[in-house]
């Protein structure tokens, strides 16, 4: 069997579950390097099923349920809920009995999965809000991914010690019997099992990578995707100049009104016309797609000048200022 070294200080595990087949290349299996740390001495579903076709488990099955709100940010999106991608690194080590995994996160997640060569995991059911992907899984290993944002028919849920009520009723409903035991994870890091040491050697597979989930042409989210655009050129940050800018357009754009002037007042005051706020405000400079998830407090503000083409996507809760349609304000 011909292996081939991760990078430990890369952390990046390509995910895979051991069942009780493995896949039918030798060559798609490579050594699972886990960083061991001080604190560590820790089928496909169709849209109408919750379960696992033709699964039979043996009675002596350890249900293991592990996970977190999230796992270590990524540089990449995986979905457009507008939330950061995050990763797991999982290291499966439970030699004595067969097990099957529960995996949940609430933000949108890549499980990376390695495991000790005498484990065996019979079935992994992976469930979050937002959308999960597991990496390296051999295809022989059963799975379900059932989030809300895929309406999983699993429902779904995430690991937090403090909220833990909905995971029996789901690993009864899914395996005929509870959880066993919950692993929660540090930064990004899962243990299952007995805890990791140097000299134990984990593999996994390589028929999917966590890299393969990555939308190359997609925008990152929410304040990652203004400061991408910044980097790029796409847009600038406003300057008071074209705050005023704003003001005079609109002034000029507008029936004026049959009232006289006031004493002292500008025609910004006289007109009550809007300054738009320099904070978080943005000027569109060329062909732009704007970030997914600019949502409440995510919201910022964009003036696109006269000839700018008007940016495609979603502004969320941003706010326009187009120069090419003063009175659209939206």
């Amino acid at each position: 069997m011909r292996f081939s070294l991760f990078l430990l200080a890369s952390f990046a595990l390509a995910g895979s579950a051991f069942g009780q087949n493995l896949p039918a290349s030798s060559s798609e299996l490579k050594k699972f390097d886990f960083e061991v740390t001080p604190k560590m001495a820790t089928g496909k579903l169709t849209p109408t099923d919750c379960a696992f076709p033709n699964l039979k488990l043996p009675s002596n099955v350890k249900i293991l349920a592990g996970g977190a709100y999230g796992g270590r940010e990524l540089n990449f999106q995986i979905d457009q809920s507008g939330h950061t991608a995050t990763q797991f690194d999982v290291a499966v080590n439970y030699l004595n009995q067969p097990v099957v995994l529960m995996l949940g996160s609430y933000e949108p997640a890549i499980w990376n999965i390695g495991w000790a060569s005498q484990s065996r995991i019979l079935a992994v059911l992976v469930s979050g809000y937002h959308r999960q992907a597991v990496a390296g899984l051999p295809s022989s290993t059963p799975l379900i991914v059932s989030t809300h944002d895929n309406q999983g028919s699993c429902g779904n849920f995430y690991i937090d010690a403090k909220r833990l009520e909905n995971l029996n009723p789901i690993s009864r409903r899914v395996f005929n019997k509870p959880v066993d035991l919950v692993y929660t994870a540090q930064q990004g890091k899962l243990v299952l099992g007995e805890p990791i040491t140097k000299e134990l050697s984990l593999i996994t597979s390589t028929e999917t990578t966590p890299q393969s989930y990555e939308d190359r042409l997609a925008p990152l989210a929410g304040a990652k995707g203004i400061d991408s655009a910044l980097q790029r050129g796409l847009i600038r940050r406003a300057t008071d100049a074209d705050a005023v800018a704003w003001v005079d357009a609109v002034s000029k754009a507008s029936p004026k009104r049959d009232v006289p002037p006031v004493a002292g007042n500008s025609a910004m005051q006289s007109q009550r016309i809007s300054k738009p706020e320099l904070h978080d405000t943005y000027v569109v400079l060329k062909k732009f797609i704007y970030p997914s998830g600019l949502f409440g407090a995510h919201s910022v503000n964009f003036l696109i000048p006269k000839g700018v083409p008007k940016p495609e996507g979603n502004a969320g809760h941003s706010t326009i200022y187009d120069f090419n349609d003063i009175l659209a304000i939206r």
